[in-house]
């Protein structure tokens, strides 16, 4: 299987709003102007805190070569495990588990599956992502911690805007934060060496059992070449349940390796 196919995939799986209270993302009121050390602790504070999300996911990726949509199953215990299952039409087509050290994932189509980092495979899409950066992404949460860095702090379309004072390692990233909830409306991290670039956008928020958490995530990323889009809505939301992470890789699948 071709490299991008494996990516496009899971990028799927790894990446109908739920039917409660929406909390708009738009401010109606002027945004007063407060200090980037105000904003991160109000960020702190509103931060995701259960210990576990059961979810139903709606995905769409779009690129030069793939436009499809697929369903998937999201259990993910916090810090410790991240697992998805991927169906097409009522069909099941891949599964993924991760933990904080490894990545296993299987692909039904082309009977494969790939054991390795998750660095590996998120290497394409502009920053390579450690376990703890995607269950934040996926969690509405800011790919780095705030509170170690040096922001500088502006009001962009009434929401509040965190830039990095310096770049690191060629990276620079900026957040927009809603000014509401302190929840992340977008992140935005640009390689400025290899000219790439992905941006994370969080439309609005749902109120579930006092939780502010995401009703979509919408992905996109290019690196001066290739782009690609991945919108995903969530719906079935459910916090603190007590889940089960299934996993094996099917007899006679191929093994992937990576370049």
């Amino acid at each position: 299987m071709k490299k991008t196919y494996l990516i496009a995939t899971l990028l799927l799986i790894i990446l109908s709003s739920c039917k409660t209270k929406q909390i708009i993302s738009k401010s109606a009121k002027r945004t007063a102007v407060l200090s980037a050390k105000s904003i991160i602790h109000n960020y702190e504070t509103n931060k995701f805190h259960q210990k576990t999300v059961s979810a139903r996911l709606k995905a769409k990726y779009n690129s030069n070569k793939i436009n499809t949509s697929i369903i998937i199953k999201l259990r993910l215990e916090k810090d410790k495990t991240i697992w998805m299952s991927a169906t097409k039409l009522g069909i099941p087509i891949a599964k993924i588990i991760i933990t904080p050290f490894k990545v296993r994932y299987y692909e039904k189509i082309n009977k494969v599956y790939f054991e390795g980092s998750l660095a590996s495979l998120t290497k394409d899409i502009g920053k390579k992502l450690d376990f703890k950066e995607l269950q934040n992404v996926l969690l509405g949460q800011a790919v780095l911690n705030l509170k170690r860095g040096k922001y500088i702090s502006r009001v962009v379309d009434n929401k509040y805007q965190l830039s990095s004072k310096k770049n690191k390692d060629f990276y620079t990233i900026l957040f927009l934060l809603n000014p509401d909830n302190f929840k992340l409306n977008k992140q935005e991290i640009r390689n400025l060496g290899k000219d790439q670039k992905a941006s994370i956008t969080y439309p609005s928020y749902n109120n579930i059992e006092g939780e502010q958490f995401p009703s979509a995530i919408n992905i996109m990323a290019n690196d001066g070449q290739k782009k690609f889009s991945l919108f995903m809505n969530y719906s079935q939301v459910v916090f603190n349940k007590s889940l089960r992470f299934p996993f094996k890789i099917p007899k006679g699948y191929k093994k992937i390796k990576l370049p």
